[in-house]
This record gives structure tokens, C-alpha cells and sequence, in this order.
């Protein structure tokens, strides 16, 4: 299973994945005035890793507006091979790019009044598809993510958002963390106990904290 990170910045595909696991571990006292017995206490480990991510989503919507329902459905689909153009012209193969389902709805614009009171009116329809690009070349990712400024810019009818980057292997990830993480917690519990004068026991109970 994929499991996306949007990103503001598309330049650097990398993230910093960081776990954090709390443990209490059993300590056995050796001096008077700790108490006698055994106790333990609580120490939270940390670990982080660089992760790379492994695939990427980009998305470009088609949007057009037209008086009526009809118009603003066919101006759609005259963008749409044009867009879907543009796409493939950036490297994608045919059968990554997916279609959403077309939409038209009221095209609704904020009006002001004589009273100067603000109220949205209905202003024809907005027909709209969304064309969504999933592939593991994450440098055409980023660079057709640039090239669609221009594109946009020369009157194609099209938004557009961040790219998404994917990690495909997290729950690896995350179990990697969280063993290295316990074994944080473990030598901080042992710094701990040399300047306790105590020794560190078993690990009595534990649990992940923020990943």
C-alpha cells in the first residue's frame, strides 16, 4: 500500500521519517536513599532515518464554464485532448494518466448589492476532470509540475496541484524506527541509572509514541 506526503517544495523528494517509542524499564536501587526494592521509571527513545520516496501522483484538473449545462460540457471535452496531450508530451506513458468522472455544476460569483451586502448569484455552469499521473519517475514528476506554469499561462483551461510523493515500504520503515528507538530509550535508561548509583532491568511495558 502506498502512503502519500504531500509536499510543498517539489525539489527535494527525500523526508525525514522520525519514530518514538516510550519504555519504562525496571531498575533495581543500590542505594538508601532511593528506596529499597525494585522501581522503575520512564524514558522516551527517539530515532530517525532518511527515507526516498519511491513513487510519485501529480494531479491537473480541466475546468471550463459555459452559459448553459450543454456548453460548458463540450467546451470539457474539446480541452480535454489538448491536456491529455500536453501530459504525454512530458513523458508519461497513456496508462498512468487516470480520468476522473466529468462534473458540471452551477458556476456560482460573489455579487455585492446596492445595500453593499454580498450574496453569490448563478452565473452559467462549470464543467470540470480531473487528470491524475501516478508513476515511480519522480523527475518527470517534478519536471512536468514546472512545465504546466507555461502551459497554463498560453490559455489552457487547467489548475493544478503540489505533486504527491509516495513511500511504498512505510510499515518497514516504521518497525525499523521503532526497534531503534527502543534501543535508544534502553541507553538513555542506562545513563540514567549510572548516575543513579541503580542497574537497569527488564523492559516492563512500552509504547509507540509519534511517528
Amino acid at each position: 500500500m502506498n502512503h502519500p506526503l504531500s509536499r510543498p517544495l517539489i525539489l527535494v523528494a527525500a523526508i525525514l521519517a522520525v519514530g518514538l517509542v516510550v519504555a519504562a524499564f525496571v531498575f533495581g536501587s543500590h542505594v538508601k536513599h532511593i528506596g529499597s526494592g525494585r522501581q522503575s521509571i520512564v524514558v522516551k527513545g527517539l530515532a530517525e532515518k532518511p527515507v526516498q520516496a519511491d513513487r510519485a501522483e501529480w494531479t491537473v484538473a480541466i475546468e471550463e464554464t459555459g452559459a448553459t449545462f450543454a456548453e460548458a460540457l463540450a467546451k470539457l471535452r474539446t480541452a480535454q485532448p489538448t491536456v491529455r496531450a500536453f501530459l504525454l508530451a512530458q513523458g508519461f506513458e497513456a496508462a498512468a494518466v487516470k480520468d476522473s468522472e466529468e462534473s458540471v455544476q452551477p458556476h456560482m460569483v460573489e455579487e455585492e448589492d446596492r445595500e453593499g451586502r454580498t450574496h453569490y448569484v448563478q452565473k452559467g455552469f462549470e464543467a470540470r476532470q480531473r487528470l491524475t499521473v501516478s508513476t515511480p519517475d519522480l523527475a518527470k514528476i517534478e519536471a512536468a509540475s514546472r512545465a504546466v506554469i507555461q502551459f497554463e499561462a498560453e490559455g489552457a483551461p487547467v489548475t493544478h496541484e503540489q505533486p504527491l510523493f509516495m513511500i511504498s515500504n512505510l510499515e518497514d520503515v516504521k518497525m525499523s524506527l521503532i526497534g531503534a528507538a527502543t534501543q535508544n530509550a534502553l541507553v538513555r535508561a542506562t545513563e540514567f541509572a549510572k548516575n543513579g548509583n541503580a542497574r537497569v532491568g527488564s523492559m516492563r511495558s512500552a509504547s509507540q509514541g509519534a511517528f
